[in-house]
């Protein structure tokens, strides 16, 4: 007999992936604003993020006046080892992508067999990612309570991906209303703790299964770790979807290159993923395929303690229990007790339902 506990299955279509419990994770590399406003940074990336196994790349469509009017409000970041203090429209200003440059990327990450996604900030920059293709939206935790954007999104009737970080339960549950208000229904929650990098005992991998079961959603992790031992434990946890921020050269200039995941890394975090997703297998109750033959060389069977003759009575001192496993197993042991041998049996033999009459 075989147990298996049945859940019901939430999957998110994404072009041709399916996205939710008992798919692969869908591994997104998060160039974000790691071009750096430069084109040729950009394609690159696409390139480094395919040939390292990635699923998808995710940039972002901002306007940088959608969020930051006061030119005086200044931001600190590390850049190449160093302290950098520059103004945060400065800084955000010269990585702004307008939609001829999106549809440029989503070309190149389209050549590379690669998903193209992007956070817009605006109904506008949903619009771009609309007129270019994109087949999905994301919504980043700094946005999670833009309800009127998060509606917007819902009513595109597009695939979207909300990221929690910073956010209280309820705060979750108004975006959740919000875009599901629309009558859209292809949603993903991803649990993010925003802190770079966000140190280990503030990851809580225990919160992906409490956000799929609460809001009946597909779950992921957006990484800000260091390493892979995050995004490798989501997949044990029942993450569908993994993301982390890709460059291709951490000592390059910018506020997110530091904390931010190479090529090689991003290659080393896929295959341990997908290991992992292979180690999570079936929630299935039974032998595997390999135990198939434990079974039958160390598990236990009823064998003859001595020489008995034909047409011996079974006694229940008549048995022991020995391997292999090839005979009637020590749990049917009474069923042997008072049965008649049809042919000689000696000792060590073991009992098959075929030595009775």
């Amino acid at each position: 007999m075989k147990i298996e506990v049945m859940r019901k299955e939430n999957v998110i279509q994404v072009g041709d992936r399916s996205i939710g419990p008992s798919h692969s994770s869908f591994i997104v590399a998060e160039v974000g604003i790691n071009h750096n406003g430069d084109m040729a940074l950009a394609r690159e990336s696409i390139a480094a993020a395919a040939e390292a196994g990635a699923d998808s790349v995710k940039f972002q469509n901002y306007r940088t006046e959608d969020f930051v009017s006061d030119r005086a409000l200044m931001f600190e970041y590390t850049s190449r080892g160093e302290k950098v203090v520059e103004p945060q429209y400065d800084m955000f200003k010269r990585c702004e992508l307008d939609r001829d440059q999106l549809a440029m990327l989503k070309e190149e990450a389209d050549r590379h067999g690669l998903d193209f996604h992007s956070t817009p900030t605006s109904v506008e920059g949903i619009r771009d990612l609309q007129a270019i293709g994109c087949s999905l939206l994301k919504n980043g935790s700094d946005y999670l309570t833009h309800l009127d954007l998060i509606g917007s999104m819902g009513e595109t009737g597009m695939a979207t991906v909300l990221s929690t970080g910073m956010a209280t339960l309820g705060e979750i549950d108004d975006a959740v209303r919000a875009f599901r208000e629309t009558g859209n229904e292809q949603l993903i929650l991803l649990h993010c703790t925003s802190s770079y990098p966000t140190p280990p005992e503030e990851v809580n991998l225990a919160r992906l299964p409490v956000l799929g079961d609460v809001f009946d959603v597909p779950v992921g992790l957006s990484d800000h770790t260091a390493g892979t031992t995050a995004a490798t434990g989501a997949a044990y946890m029942g993450g569908c979807w993994i993301e982390k921020h890709f460059t291709l050269d951490r000592n390059l200039p910018g506020p997110d290159h530091w904390f931010s995941m190479d090529p090689d890394e991003l290659r080393t975090l896929v295959a341990k993923v997908r290991e992992a997703e292979k180690m999570v297998g079936s929630a299935c109750i039974g032998p595997t395929k390999s135990e198939a033959f434990g079974r039958r060389d160390f598990r236990l069977s009823c064998v003859a303690v001595d020489d008995l003759p034909a047409g011996h009575v079974l006694a229940p001192e008549d048995i022991t229990f020995r391997r292999p496993g090839t005979g009637v197993a020590p749990a049917q042991a009474s069923l042997l007790v008072g049965r008649k041998l049809s042919s000689a049996a000696p000792r060590g033999h073991v009992f098959t339902v075929d030595d009775f009459e």
